[in-house]
């Protein structure tokens, strides 16, 4: 496919609009996507008639509201649009009410109690600053979902939220700082996406795979990723002709895949898209993960996106690229040449360090899941310690602001490499730090500790909001006439503490960390339990991000989410080592005891000590993966306890369940080092890793 003609073409763009529409309707449909206004119901009406048109002309008979409900994933209910005419005929149709409003059944959605599963009635609703679509020769309209009381039950709706709350703080701090006109900031996001590639036979034979995403049981291989020869390698024939077929299929969509390559570990990747408007990224990246998986399996592929596919290899992540950017398409976090000087800059840099100080814990929370729990602090991924790095140039500069020193900086480095044909280039103000929560990385930051699997709308709209109160009190401090460069130094003061430029994955810097009085929360269960605490449900309540009652039900729908994945990977795992893994192992041990005895009847002079040996260290494995197998059944049949509160629940799973899991797969993983490969009941790590 030719990018210049095949962009878009499957999007109900700007430039269909500016074809399709009367100018009058354009007009005003664009106000309401750039200016946030209301859409008035006759300019949906000619809006969703031309959709229609459009939409037909390309082959599509159906359309659906396409939504993200609190499951992780999208939801469709297809609706077709044919309408009885005289004469027993049909005819095509699709009113402003259709497109504006949809109602799907709510009563299976997680909803924390704020629906009974009798409850079924929902809402969608058209969220027109994202564009519509064509997917699988259906209209999809890109919509937030609520309940029958007006509930968000969704991941879209808090995040349209957070960004007009968070434009309406920055414009504000705009303006105070004599920025004169009217001015509209919007968030922008660039998710960059990890992922696994393996052969779809491989991924068939394993039911870990196919029912939890990931491996239970897997002993490490003899090659892993420690040689450093996957990372930024030629990307096999195989791989490559899968990426191409992506990028075919995303810019047909109008979504800005960009970069792609080798990730660290074999079979492993990323693509990273160019930044765009928070819920249109959120909604893209959403689209990239169902179409990698939908491409792959077309090559014979499947596309893994859990955070931690197999024990001891890396894992995969999402860093998502967050800055502020205002309708004239200036940068807020653009140093510029001399960053101690930049008033503009420096008010926007200290109010993220105050957010993100602050609300440390919903950063956390709003990365955490049980499946980015086997990647966070793992070696491969930012510590649960949230800490941001500036790099030496604008620590350098804060410190100097703390101290009340000048701080002009000196002139740009530029790098060269002693070769005279080469051109010297000028040195990036910060290095990257890969082991930071929180880096800043030159005119934005990136929030590493993202899971594969995430929406990225959680995480985005936590930090839209937790800046916008953070702009809001210096605005606050700003109306009282307090001077600009005694907010900005009295704000480094007071949250200095969360910077950190060094290596987080020492133990060092934990201890560090402690002494600080930053938060430390290891497992998603203890973050989690953070979401509810009264500071947090006071700052969702005072931006109108949430009602209490909706921070309580996503509360009770993240505990209940942990929950569910680990008792389906306990289930999952104990039925495979009962039912392949043993009956594997207990085989192979009689073979070897066979072999024994018919060695010392033929050769009665020879030891027998290999098949003995061997048998015995099997059997003594198999015995222990038996027991603790038992030992995992009565753990998950425990946790099922009527007794239990939602977090009681949660912390049983965390400290009983998965310790149990541990020590199955450790009696697993020996035996798969011992017994013969014809007898192994599914492909190892070696054979998955190096296929494709």
């Amino acid at each position: 496919m030719n990018p210049l003609e095949g962009f878009g073409s499957l999007v109900f763009n700007n430039r269909v609009m500016q074809e399709r529409l009367p100018r009058e309707v354009y007009r005003r449909l664009r106000k309401t996507m750039e200016d946030g206004k209301s859409l008035e119901s006759a300019v949906a009406g000619v809006v969703a008639n031309a959709m229609k048109d459009w939409a037909i002309e390309k082959g599509v008979t159906h359309y659906t509201h396409w939504f993200q409900p609190m499951t992780g994933v999208t939801a469709e209910k297809h609706d077709s649009f044919i309408a009885p005419a005289e004469g027993g005929g049909v005819i095509m149709e699709f009113s402003g009410k259709e497109l504006i409003q949809g109602e799907p059944d709510a009563s299976s959605f997680p909803s924390g109690g704020l629906r009974a599963t009798f409850e079924a009635r929902g809402y969608t609703s058209w969220d027109p600053t994202s564009y519509a679509f064509i997917k699988d020769s259906t209209l999809c309209i890109p919509t937030a979902f609520c309940s029958y009381g007006g509930h968000a039950l969704d991941k879209k709706t808090p995040l349209l939220r957070s960004m007009e709350r968070l434009n309406a703080q920055a414009s504000r701090v705009l303006r105070l700082l004599g920025g004169g006109v009217e001015t509209r900031v919007i968030a922008t996001v660039g998710p960059e996406q990890e992922y696994f590639l393996i052969d779809k036979d491989d991924y068939n034979a394993r039911r870990d795979l196919r029912i939890t995403g990931r491996t239970l049981f897997g002993a490490k291989p003899p090659k892993g990723q420690e040689m450093d020869d996957h990372y930024f390698g030629a990307i096999r024939p195989r791989v490559r002709t899968f990426m191409k077929d992506l990028n075919d299929e995303l810019w047909k969509l109008g979504i800005l895949a960009k970069t792609e390559h080798n990730e660290t570990a074999p079979s492993q990747h990323e693509l990273a898209p160019i930044f765009t408007t928070a819920n249109i990224a959120a909604d893209h990246n959403q689209l990239t993960m169902e179409t990698m998986k939908r491409v792959a399996d077309r090559h014979g592929l499947v596309c893994l996106l859990h955070e931690k596919p197999f024990e001891g290899v890396n894992g995969s992540g999402k860093h998502n690229n967050w800055s502020l950017q205002t309708d004239r398409g200036e940068n807020l976090l653009e140093p510029g040449e001399n960053p101690g000087q930049n008033v503009r800059f420096l008010v926007f840099l200290s109010a993220v360090l105050a957010a993100v100080d602050d609300y440390q814990d919903l950063l956390r929370c709003s990365v955490a899941s049980a499946g980015n729990d086997c990647r966070l602090g793992a070696d491969e991924a930012p510590p649960a310690i949230v800490s941001v790095f500036l790099g030496d140039e604008i620590t350098a500069v804060l410190e100097a602001i703390d101290a009340g020193r000048d701080f002009s900086g000196g002139e740009k480095t530029t790098v060269g490499l002693g070769v005279h044909t080469m051109v010297r280039f000028a040195r990036d103000s910060t290095d990257r730090n890969r082991t930071s929560p929180f880096a800043f990385t030159g005119n934005k930051f990136e929030f590493r500790s993202l899971g594969s699997s995430l929406s990225v709308s959680g995480p985005n709209f936590v930090l839209n909001t937790i800046a916008a109160e953070s702009l809001c009190q210096i605005a606050d401090e700003l109306e009282t006439g307090k001077d600009v460069s005694d907010v900005i130094r009295d704000t480094i003061r007071a949250h200095k503490r969360i910077i950190f430029n060094g290596n987080n994955y020492s133990k060092e810097w934990a201890e560090e960390a402690a002494r600080r009085g930053l938060m430390n929360l290891p497992a998603s269960v203890d973050a989690i339990a953070e979401f509810v605490s009264e500071k947090n449900v006071a700052l969702f309540e005072k931006h109108a991000i949430f009602t209490g009652e909706e921070v309580c039900a996503r509360y009770e729908i993240l505990l209940e989410s942990y929950c569910k994945t680990v008792r389906i990977e306990a289930q999952t795992m104990a039925e495979m080592s009962m039912r392949e893994i043993l009956p594997a192992a207990l085989a192979y041990t009689e073979r070897l005891a066979s072999a024994g005895l018919r060695k010392k009847e033929l050769l009665p002079g020879l030891e027998c000590a290999a098949e003995t040996d061997l048998a015995a260290r099997v059997s003594a494995h198999s015995d222990a993966l038996y027991k603790n197998t038992l030992s995992l059944e009565a753990e998950a049949a425990q946790a099922a306890n009527p007794g239990f509160g939602v977090l009681q629940r949660a912390e049983f799973y965390r400290d009983r369940v998965l310790s149990a899991m541990r020590a199955v797969r450790a009696s697993a993983d020996a035996l798969e080092t011992l017994v013969a490969r014809e007898y192994w009941p599914f492909p190892t790590y070696g054979d998955i890793l190096y296929r494709v």
